[in-house]
């Protein structure tokens, strides 16, 4: 039996909730639905106009209905007369195939055909910022090597404090919190879970820190390069494969702690890096991160080539234990539901056709990459990687011609936008569109 949410709002006194979902490009929308009506809206789902939202719709379209997961509810830990809801979009008595989090459970229902479950983790980079976004929230923050600055962590010690309490209560199990490589930019960790539990949380983790941000004053950003001289904002996942309680992935007779499934799956990953990079770093604004000249720290700490390693952070695949390995390409842009969607994608035709990703690469990549022309490069710009995504014959067999279409038209429109006033240049000041359009991704 489905957890009754008309119950639950009158044991945890919720006086409303907010049933919601994530676009194609994201954006996080929701209907604010007052207790009393949960119960029908647990039944039928709220309802959207899907014209409205980047799904690629038209207003005469049927309206789409938001039907809530009740497994995913969380009570607002700073406001608990709310609940948050995750829903998944059907119309017309159907799911709507281009739903990311419909995407995500596709992907997950034919791991788990093979009686596997994929566990991850994310790491998600933010600055703070000023209300305008022009400038760093914290103007003593001007270390060139600030990361770790214990003095800058703790001046935003009362927002860290907050947002780790909630995830603390919310029992996610954070378990550590630091200033990252950039001036004004941070990083809360927390436990690794299912990965349909992950995109959620993700998704509300991202609410969250805008949120109590702006109750302290300040802002909050997720997008991939706001400063071209600073490090970006990336959003690594680590990620594992289980069948119960037995990691898959583990196999410690191995070198690097991998089994040959691990292996096989990252074969899947690194033959389809280049198109998943149009849904793991899906704005402009995200090519500014990807083959970057270098920071003022010294390093992009993004990779440029697709290449694995062990415990080395040069690499786009990192091997930091046994077990697991961290990819580092997406961004905060992300989609949480296509990072973990695209992920189990690519790594089920890794495993269907046993790709092998080659030796590992012991180097420092970010100096001798030159020595290793043969290596694939990332794509340089987002007109680059939507090609590769339109002319991916396996991404387009998992997820749907039709799915990807819309995301390819989509982004194109995007795209074209932008070119009315811009021309991408990675090395001039990111432009006032790409912050209007991604400051708040």
């Amino acid at each position: 039996m489905p957890k009754n949410l008309s119950k639950i709002a009158k044991t945890k006194k919720i006086k409303y909730f907010l049933i919601s979902f994530v676009d194609l490009f994201g954006v996080l929308r929701s209907k604010l639905v007052p207790a009393q009506a949960i119960g029908d809206m647990q039944k039928d789902g709220a309802g959207f106009a899907g014209f409205a939202t980047w799904l690629d719709m038209t207003p005469a379209d049927s309206d789409m209905f938001g039907v809530p997961d009740p497994d995913s509810l969380i009570q607002l830990p700073w406001n608990k007369e709310i609940g948050w809801l995750a829903s998944d979009l059907y119309m017309d008595g159907k799911p709507v195939k281009a739903s990311p989090r419909i995407m995500l459970k596709e992907q997950i229902k034919k791991l788990s055909q093979k009686k596997l479950q994929m566990k991850s983790g994310v790491e998600c980079e933010y600055f703070l910022i000023s209300e305008d976004g022009h400038s760093l929230a914290d103007k003593r923050d001007i270390q060139s090597k600030p990361c770790y600055d214990q003095s800058a962590l703790m001046r935003r010690y009362d927002l860290i404090k907050e947002i780790c309490d909630c995830m603390l209560e919310m029992g996610w199990k954070p378990y550590q919190n630091d200033h990252e490589d950039a001036n004004g930019q941070f990083e809360m960790n927390w436990d690794y879970t299912d990965s349909l539990i992950t995109a959620d949380r993700h998704v509300f983790f991202k609410f969250m820190v805008k949120s109590l941000a702006e109750k302290h004053g300040l802002r909050a950003t997720f997008m991939p390069k706001p400063f071209s001289n600073l490090t970006g904002n990336g959003c690594h996942a680590h990620v594992s494969v289980w069948n119960g309680k037995i990691n898959k992935f583990l196999d410690n007779k191995d070198q690097l702690g991998l089994s040959k499934l691990a292996y096989n799956f990252l074969g899947g990953i690194m033959n389809n890096t280049q198109a998943l990079s149009a849904f793991f770093n899906p704005t402009i604004n995200s090519y500014r991160r990807i083959n970057a000249p270098p920071t003022k720290s010294g390093a992009t700490w993004s990779p440029s080539s697709i290449s694995y390693t062990g415990n080395n952070r040069t690499h786009m695949i990192r091997i930091p234990d046994r077990g697991r390995f961290e990819l580092r390409l997406m961004d905060g842009s992300a989609n949480p539901y296509l990072i973990q969607a695209g992920i189990i994608a690519a790594g089920l035709e890794g495993i269907n056709k046993k790709l092998n990703p080659g030796k590992p690469l012991h180097c420092n990549m970010y100096e001798d990459y030159k020595k290793y022309p043969k290596l694939k490069k990332l794509p340089n710009d987002i007109n680059q990687a939507i090609n590769m995504l339109q002319n991916s014959k396996a991404l387009l067999k998992a997820f749907g011609t039709d799915v990807i279409k819309s995301y390819i038209k989509l982004k194109n429109s995007e795209i074209k936008n932008f070119k009315v006033r811009n021309v991408f240049n990675k090395r001039k000041p990111v432009s006032q569109w790409e912050k209007d359009n991604t400051l708040d991704c």
